[in-house]
């Protein structure tokens, strides 16, 4: 059996479901597991991934059994689907890698009003 990529997302957030819908209609995506944290019960996700931590940050686990968070956990996504593994090379290089994961940080700060906005676009 090989191992394959685990896409950790958070399938109740609206932005996060949008992003992830995108990349599971590329090519290559049927080649990764895609996990929605939100449908699981409380507890681990996976031996050193809680549920909790899954649904705060975006990771990834390589088919090597790597945890990858953030702005590493998307340079993973990108190097498992062929349209964008040149993006997945570009962002695991420094400078880019730290400003990958630095924009991510700045997402998560963001995301509650980005959800709350686009909850209320939706009803309006």
């Amino acid at each position: 059996m090989t191992e394959r990529t685990k896409v950790l997302y958070d399938g109740a957030c609206p932005l996060c479901r949008r992003e992830i819908g995108f990349y599971r209609e590329r090519r290559g995506a049927d080649g990764i597991d895609w996990i929605d944290v939100s449908a699981c019960g409380p507890g681990n996700i996976l031996p050193d991934v809680s549920r909790e931590d899954a649904l705060r940050r975006f990771h990834v686990i390589t088919p090597a059994g790597e945890i990858l968070r953030g702005g590493g956990a998307f340079a993973a996504l990108w190097s498992a689907l062929p349209g964008f593994r040149l993006a997945g090379r570009l962002a695991r290089v420094q400078p880019l890698a730290w400003v990958l994961d630095r924009t991510y940080d700045l997402f998560l700060v963001l995301r509650p009003w980005l959800q709350r906005t686009l909850s209320g676009a939706a009803k309006g």
